[in-house]
């Protein structure tokens, strides 16, 4: 049987007019993917099947000061008490050589080491020769010239131990990364408009009072690339130029600062609108460097922002004042932001379409002109609503004092003229 024919025309109906309604770009949703910088400035990268491992003891200084305080604590103490036992060991020997340990020994004879008898003793001159303690109760003679040999062996090796671990002590309470703590960056980056540019903006500050000796800051974005020959670059780090690289000048950290990236033909942020960030991948990368001025050591600290963490439309507050004189800096609003008028499109069209900034402006103008009548006119309701319940007893006073006036009326009477006055 034969299907029957609509009376419609197939392109007038409801899946004819569907195909032809222009469709808006779908952006997919973005894919939750680690992020190479964490936010307290930890690399989020792990190292497997490193064959090599050999290469870690060629540089052992260095592999004492990565290592976390437990491991460096107990590889300390492991190191000088060995050292004890192993010279303790030496003596031992030197005495156990001499006849020292011998109880059937004549008291006249002179010792290599007076007073050590045992290994217990042997361990405790050990200790008093290499840390200098000198109690009194046991020292050298003049007998046994290998005695003064290990004497000043255990010196030399003593001088070497305490210097490595020292130093590793000390090279681990100064790292630069512990004055990297004080460096603040704000929790969200922001692109507003700053002269009549999209720009890409964060905020950086230092909460001690000594200073950062010639700082700067170097912003790179990393993102996953494939190149036009089909080679995929999970990382591919895009250096992003800023204001004061640009005036290739180091930052007076003296208070918080915004940096302050032009999005223009050369950004990788160029061709990314609003809707277009929040899917994409990307991660910009905040690299501030300087040199510490109590220390002289260089410090490095580090954050990243990914695209749920860039608020588009957003400027940052104000939050250093001058008071009595002072200028003062309220960290309580470090990282606070407020809305501004930005257009939403990428900045590509913004250059080849300026009119979108005029009207997004004038717009902008018009709702904030809106909101101050609306305001006004609301706290004019309220005085009025005030007024009125304040003076609306007076208001009733007034009108039960006014009078109705009389009025007179002129009528003719028998035998002349009389005047009645009516009320």
């Amino acid at each position: 049987m034969l299907a029957r024919k609509s009376i419609i025309p197939e392109e007038f109906g409801l899946p004819g007019l569907v195909s032809r309604i222009p469709r808006k770009p779908v952006f997919r949703d973005r894919v939750n993917k680690a992020r190479f910088i964490a936010k307290n400035g930890s690399c989020n990268l792990a190292h497997k099947n490193i064959r090599e491992q050999g290469r870690f003891l060629q540089d052992v200084f260095t592999t004492l000061v990565d290592l976390k305080w437990r491991f460096t604590l107990v590889i300390f103490t492991t190191t000088f008490v060995s050292s004890w036992l192993l010279f303790a060991m030496s003596w031992w020997l030197v005495a156990f050589a001499h006849g020292d340990l011998d109880p059937s020994r004549m008291n006249g004879t002179e010792h290599c080491v007076t007073n050590v008898k045992s290994f217990t003793s042997a361990f405790l001159f050990s200790i008093e020769v290499q840390v200098t303690i000198g109690f009194g109760g046991r020292m050298i003679t003049e007998q046994c010239t290998t005695a003064i040999t290990v004497l000043i062996m255990q010196n030399i090796v003593g001088l070497i131990i305490n210097a490595i671990m020292l130093g590793c002590i000390f090279m681990k309470t100064a790292q630069s990364n512990r004055r990297a703590e004080t460096l603040i960056f704000s929790r969200h980056a922001v692109i507003a408009v700053r002269n009549n540019r999209l720009c890409f903006m964060i905020r950086i500050g230092d909460l001690r009072k000594s200073m950062i000796i010639g700082a700067a800051v170097r912003l790179q974005v990393v993102r996953k690339t494939t190149t036009p020959e089909g080679e995929v670059i999970p990382i591919h780090q895009i250096d992003v130029q800023t204001e004061s690289a640009v005036a290739s000048n180091s930052l007076f950290l003296l208070a918080p600062l915004i940096i302050c990236h032009v999005i223009d033909k050369n950004s990788p942020l160029y061709d990314l609108s609003a809707m277009e960030l929040q899917c994409s991948d990307l991660e910009v990368i905040v690299i501030l460097e300087g040199v510490v001025e109590t220390t002289g050591i260089t410090t490095q600290a580090r954050t990243s922002y990914v695209s749920e963490e860039i608020q588009w439309g957003h400027r940052f507050v104000p939050i250093v004042t001058e008071e009595e004189g002072v200028y003062s800096v309220d960290y309580s609003k470090f990282g606070n932001t407020v809305k501004v008028a930005t257009p939403r499109c990428s900045a590509r069209e913004l250059d080849e379409k300026p009119s979108i900034l005029i009207q997004t402006l004038q717009k902008s103008e018009l709702s904030h002109q809106n909101s101050l009548r609306k305001r006004n006119s609301m706290r004019r309701n309220n005085s009025m609503r005030k007024g009125g319940a304040g003076g609306s007893g007076a208001l009733r006073r007034n009108n039960s004092a006014l009078t109705i006036p009389k009025v007179q009326f002129l009528t003719p009477s028998e035998g002349g003229q009389s005047l009645n006055a009516v009320t």
